[in-house]
């Protein structure tokens, strides 16, 4: 039998976990661990100042998150990206996102408006300020952002849906942070969100599946652009480091 002691200790363990956990994964997300990276032991513990057994739990749970891989005794590296990827990302994402659209609009009660005017709220007053701002507003409207998505599904009444939409926006989180520099394409995500607050909100739930369509369509496009342009800047890096080799041999 457990005494009071070992189950504290098991808490404490399973709380340093899933704070790293948490940690790699924003970082993988963010792009400071790129696609590749192995994600060597003593590199980790000295990074996130934690011991070996519990940031092992973190990186079998990110695996089961598919931002991480094993390679059996070789250990872990940070997934790969692709332009499949992203495209079969976005898709499934959609088709969850919209199924659990669908149910919060037919189950959701007062209360649901009104966390989801909440969020909106909460988002549009960084939006304002988006494009003049610092670093730490991007990540404040990042995390806004979201928390409006969440909001918008919360009453689907599905925790698998639920589930499954989260893990689908990380995944393309981490696409369109390599967007970010990608100035070619203009878009007013205000007016984007705004338009789906109405719809969802007057409860017009084929418009309000749509303009998510077109809302997650607009991120895949930003995203597929700026990951064309980083091939065919790494593709011509090749050919001059190839180029230049030869005119040394």
């Amino acid at each position: 039998m457990k005494s009071e002691t070992d189950n504290d200790n098991t808490t404490v363990a399973k709380t340093i976990a899933d704070q790293t956990y948490q940690h790699i994964r924003r970082d993988i997300i963010s792009g400071a661990l790129p696609p590749g990276t192995k994600l060597a032991m003593e590199m980790l513990t000295k990074r996130y100042d934690v011991g070996l057994s519990p940031l092992r739990e973190a990186l079998v749970k990110l695996t089961g998150d598919a931002l991480a891989v094993a390679e059996g005794q070789r250990g872990f590296w940070v997934s790969q990206i692709s332009l499949d990827e992203l495209q079969d990302t976005m898709n499934t994402r959609l088709l969850i996102e919209t199924q659990a659209l669908s149910l919060a609009i037919e189950k959701g009660g007062p209360e649901w408006e009104r966390a989801v005017n909440q969020a909106y709220e909460e988002l549009s007053s960084l939006e304002d300020h988006l494009k003049e701002s610092d670093a730490a507003t991007f990540t404040r409207w990042e995390s806004a952002n979201r928390r409006f998505h969440e909001a918008l599904v919360s009453a689907c009444g599905s925790k698998w849906l639920i589930r499954l939409r989260s893990m689908l926006h990380y995944h393309s989180e981490r696409y369109r942070m390599i967007s970010l520099a990608e100035a070619s394409v203009e878009r007013d995500v205000h007016d984007e969100h705004e338009a789906i607050v109405e719809a969802v909100l007057g409860r017009k739930t084929l418009r309000a599946c749509r303009l998510t369509e077109l809302h997650l369509q607009r991120t895949t496009d930003v995203v597929r652009a700026a990951l064309e342009r980083r091939d065919e800047e790494l593709l011509s890096k090749h050919k001059k480091r190839s180029r230049a080799g030869k005119s040394r041999s």
